[in-house]
């Protein structure tokens, strides 16, 4: 039983949290935004969320069994002559999850410092056999994407929507212009992303903020629902939980997916070079 959630999760789905993308083919399609959405963009300046050298390691367990481990590493770069940040997540089954089930994801983003446009993205997976080598350009003055399939030596070029994001930056994208003071209880957000060749908007649901145990301690979050698509996997389309530290840095520290059977859960499990203090609740 274990072995065929295992299967049908895919293991990237838990990059997600850092991460939060990699379930993208599992995520609702929507053409247009639902009610109650907000703009993503913040109307006032909100302090930098993240800086180069930030790093963050989690860990994918199922109750009691460690599933597989991600991390996410921010460094300076530069992309067709203009300095970008360059982004990287990598994640791996572990221990009994590999024996059955060997998982070998790398997913990377160039994108623009100052607004977060995403420049190159690279995906290259490995998951129990099934392999996918992808890269992707953007071209935002055309609101084009090349896609290069460097296993089936295939290149096709696509429309984008307008303030595209692609499965890495979109992290970022968040953490820097989400007005988390602006924001009210059960409003959505909606962003475009564009993942392998199509586009897609991501919703998900503000449902409040609440104070959760972490390894590190008492942290006061931010709560909210991505929606995914139900299925056998699912339980319902409001079955993913993301909690974001309520912080400056808005780091994402727990997602939980309650599958049909049993959960699983993706825990901030080390974490170094944040831009700001990291705050704990001090109980008295």
């Amino acid at each position: 039983m274990l072995l065929r959630i295992f299967a049908a999760m895919k293991f990237q789905i838990w990059l997600w949290v850092g991460l939060f993308t990699y379930a993208l083919p599992l995520f609702a399609q929507e053409t247009t935004p639902p009610q109650s959405s907000n703009p993503i963009i913040a109307k006032t300046s909100i302090k930098p969320a993240f800086k180069a050298g930030e790093w963050f390691k989690f860990r994918i367990h199922y109750g009691i069994f460690n599933a597989s481990y991600a991390t996410i590493e921010l460094t300076e770069a530069t992309w067709d002559g203009q300095p970008a940040f360059y982004a990287k997540g990598i994640g791996r089954t572990t221990g009994l999850a590999r024996l059955f089930f060997k998982v070998d994801d790398y997913y990377s983003s160039y994108f623009t410092k100052e607004d977060n446009r995403p420049l190159h993205f690279i995906r290259n997976i490995n998951e129990g056999g099934y392999k996918k080598h992808l890269t992707i350009d953007f071209d935002h003055e055309k609101k084009q994407a090349t896609v290069i399939d460097l296993k089936k030596e295939i290149k096709g070029t696509y429309s984008t929507d307008a303030d595209i994001q692609d499965l890495i930056s979109f992290i970022y994208y968040l953490r820097k212009h989400l007005d988390v003071d602006a924001i009210k209880k059960d409003e959505f957000v909606v962003v475009n992303l564009f993942f392998d060749a199509e586009n897609y908007a991501f919703k998900f649901k503000f449902l409040g903020r609440e104070t959760i145990k972490t390894k590190f301690g008492k942290v006061k979050t931010l709560k909210f629902r991505p929606y995914v698509q139900s299925g056998r996997v699912f339980r319902s389309s409001e079955s993913i939980t993301l909690w974001v530290s309520s912080d400056d840095n808005k780091i994402p520290l727990r997602l939980q997916a309650d599958l049909s059977v049993g959960s699983i859960v993706a825990d901030l499990d080390a974490f170094k070079g944040l831009k700001n203090p990291f705050e704990i609740v001090v109980e008295k």
